[in-house]
C-alpha cells in the first residue's frame, strides 16, 4: 500500500479522496436542522465560516425537540421554548442569529399529504431566501427525523427549481465525504455552542460522542489540522418522494 506525500492515502477511482477546503463557497445559506443542536453538531463550524465571509445564514429548526426529554423532566410546552432559547444561545457563539422554528412533531414517517405539505413549505422557504447553498442532513441518517427531512428537502429543491449547491451533513451516521471543511480554528467555538444545549447534554455527552466524527475527518486534512466537517451532495429526490406532484 502506498501513501501520498501528504500522508492521506493514495486516491483511487473506487474511492476518490474528498475535496478539502479551508472555507466554504461564498453566498447566502439556508441551513435545515432537524432539531435544535443539529445545526451545531453537523455544519456548525462551516456555518461560522460563512458568517465570517459576510454570508447571510438562515437556520430553520424543523422539529419541536420534545422527544429529547425521555424522562419527562420538563412540561412539553416549556421544553419547546427552552430548546429554542438553547438554540439561539448556541448559535450566538458561531455568529448565527437568524433562526426560525417550525415545531413539527417528531418520530414518524409522514404520509403522502403531510409529506407533500412539508415539501411545499420548504420550497417556499427556498424561494423566499434564494440561497446560494443549502445544508440539510444526508439521507442515510439513521434517525427517522433526519432521514425524513433529507427526503423532504431534496424534493423541495426540485420543486423550487433550485440551482445552487445542496450539501448533506452527518450527525448520527457517518457519510462518505465528498467535501471536508477545515474547522480547526473555530472548533472551540463549536464546543461552546453545543454546551448551551444543556437539556440534551444531561442525557448524552454530545461533545464527545457527536463531535468525535469530526476528529476522524482530520485524517483528510493537511498538517496540523485537527477537526473537519464532512459533506456529500444532498442528491436528487427518489421517485416515490415526487409522486405527490403527479
Amino acid at each position: 500500500m502506498t501513501r501520498s506525500s501528504e500522508g492521506r492515502g493514495a486516491a483511487s477511482e473506487r474511492a476518490p479522496l474528498p475535496r478539502v477546503v479551508s472555507r466554504p463557497a461564498s453566498g447566502g445559506v439556508l441551513l435545515f436542522a432537524p432539531h435544535a443542536d443539529d445545526d451545531i453538531i453537523g455544519p456548525g463550524g462551516t456555518a461560522h465560516h460563512h458568517v465570517q465571509q459576510g454570508d447571510e445564514v438562515h437556520v430553520v429548526v424543523v422539529y419541536d425537540g420534545v422527544a429529547g426529554d425521555p424522562e419527562g423532566r420538563f412540561d412539553e410546552a416549556e421544553l419547546r421554548l427552552v430548546r429554542q432559547r438553547e438554540a439561539r444561545a448556541g448559535g450566538r457563539h458561531l455568529g448565527l442569529s437568524d433562526y426560525e422554528f417550525w415545531d413539527y412533531p417528531e418520530g414518524h414517517d409522514p404520509g403522502r399529504e403531510e409529506f407533500g405539505a412539508a415539501v411545499e413549505r420548504v420550497a417556499s422557504c427556498v424561494r423566499e431566501h434564494a440561497p446560494a447553498t443549502v445544508y440539510a442532513p444526508w439521507v442515510g441518517e439513521h434517525h427517522i427525523d433526519h432521514h425524513v427531512l433529507a427526503r423532504v428537502v431534496r424534493a423541495a429543491l426540485k420543486r423550487a427549481q433550485f440551482d445552487g449547491q445542496a450539501w448533506g451533513y452527518e450527525v448520527w451516521t457517518p457519510l462518505v465525504p465528498t467535501l471536508i471543511v477545515d474547522i480547526t480554528e473555530v472548533y472551540e467555538l463549536k464546543v461552546a455552542a453545543l454546551k448551551e444545549h444543556a437539556t440534551q447534554l444531561e442525557y448524552t455527552d454530545h461533545v464527545h460522542k457527536a463531535l468525535g466524527m469530526q476528529a476522524q475527518r482530520s485524517l483528510y486534512l493537511p498538517g496540523p489540522a485537527r477537526w473537519g466537517e464532512a459533506f456529500a451532495p444532498l442528491g436528487a429526490p427518489a421517485s416515490e418522494d415526487l409522486a405527490w406532484l403527479a
